[in-house]
């Protein structure tokens, strides 16, 4: 574990973050992951806090970003589809056509959703659920705060529309839910269409 001085030890006060301000991430490179699918047992279990600062979250911040980066269509991951029960999500809706604001690539450990306000109904996937869609209504307008993995900085992120989306889809999955769990019935899931 890496120690600092405390003349060099960042504030552990949250910084509010600018909608849209990218956030800056020093991580090693990471290694590619495969996606662990429904019915595995982890998706259905809370994943557990984490030391931000520990090099196994590091690494496995570096490993989240790297998977998401070769997987087509991909915008978050959750540690725990990649088989860790670890409270730890990455994000990057940079690119998407849905997107209004964006923190660009970037990771959270241990978040926590602090505000959330004009919900809206939309149709959701998840690459551990890859043949189907639904229509789940989420806030479209939410503050997460959390932890930055390496540096242990504490953060609230004010965004909304599609990031805002996203990011409460990948809090669920840390809290052992997945999108199937918010369908208020079966005519909101969808069998998803590929278009060749």
């Amino acid at each position: 574990m890496r120690r600092r001085c405390a003349r060099h030890r960042p504030s552990r006060r949250p910084r509010r973050a600018v909608i849209g301000r990218s956030i800056a991430l020093e991580l090693p490179p990471g290694r590619i992951r495969p996606v662990v699918r429904l019915p595995a047992e982890v998706l259905s279990r809370p994943c557990d806090r984490v030391d931000p600062e520990s090099d196994e979250v590091v690494a496995l911040a570096a490993d989240l970003l790297a998977t998401m980066a070769v997987s087509p269509g991909c915008v978050g991951l959750a540690a725990n589809q990649v088989g860790s029960s670890l409270r730890v999500f990455s994000l990057n809706v940079t690119g998407h056509p849905k997107t209004r604001t964006s923190h660009g690539a970037f990771v959270l450990c241990n978040p926590e959703l602090v505000a959330a306000s004009r919900n809206a109904k939309g149709r959701e996937g998840c690459m551990s659920v890859p043949d189907w869609t639904g229509d789940v209504k989420r806030a479209t307008r939410i503050e997460v705060a959390g932890t930055l993995p390496g540096s242990g900085e504490k953060v609230v992120l004010a965004t909304d529309a599609f990031e805002a989306i996203a990011i409460q889809h990948e809090i669920d999955h840390l809290d052992g839910l997945l999108f199937l769990d918010r369908l208020p019935d079966a005519r909101a899931l969808h069998r998803r269409v590929n278009y060749q």
